[in-house]
């Protein structure tokens, strides 16, 4: 196994409100230094959940994603607070997002996007044996809910507005653990 470069130097190059852009000096161990940047995460990370009716109908949600302009579908997606537990946070989001409630809540995986750049995780939690139970959320405009069968995935990333590659693999991982 490689030894990991040596960290000479790091200083903030930008931040704002939601990033912060870090400028790392490292030194490899054949002697090679470099520059690299990366956008610092908040530590605490954050929790993509896949809530599944009981008759295999999962619980998406239609919001307006700024990155691509346009409103998109996706799973169910928040930051975990300070001090707050992986699968309190999702049940949480889901509360928030979707007005539901999950008394089955399994970790399956912890997944990073670009992490040569970003240094932020995303834990994806199942969601089974879901009731009604709604909380306040802190998002600009409601939500719209869409049901989708679990089944008919392959149609579902065949749509304009599906693109969002945590929730494409975690809604493979989470039909592969249902079906095992």
């Amino acid at each position: 196994m490689r030894k990991k470069p040596r960290i000479l130097n790091s200083r903030t190059v930008a931040r704002s409100r939601l990033f912060h852009v870090e400028e790392l000096e490292l030194e490899f161990s054949n002697g090679v230094n470099t520059r690299y940047e990366r956008l610092v995460g908040s530590g605490n990370g954050a929790v993509l959940i896949v809530p599944v009716m009981d008759d295999g109908t999962v619980l998406l949600i239609r919001e307006y994603a700024a990155g691509t302009d346009r409103y998109e579908l996706a799973l169910p997606k928040g930051r975990i607070e300070a001090g707050e537990e992986i699968l309190a946070a999702a049940n949480r989001e889901i509360m928030e997002e979707i007005g539901y409630g999950a008394r089955s809540l399994i970790h399956l995986t912890s997944l990073t996007v670009a992490p040569g750049y970003l240094s932020h995780s995303t834990h994806v939690v199942l969601a089974r044996d879901l009731h009604e139970q709604r909380l306040e959320g802190d998002e600009p405009e409601d939500i719209e809910v869409v049901p989708w069968p679990l089944e008919q995935l392959e149609q579902l990333h065949e749509r304009d507005d599906f693109t969002e590659a945590r929730s494409i693999a975690a809604l493979y991982l989470a039909r592969n653990r249902i079906r095992s």
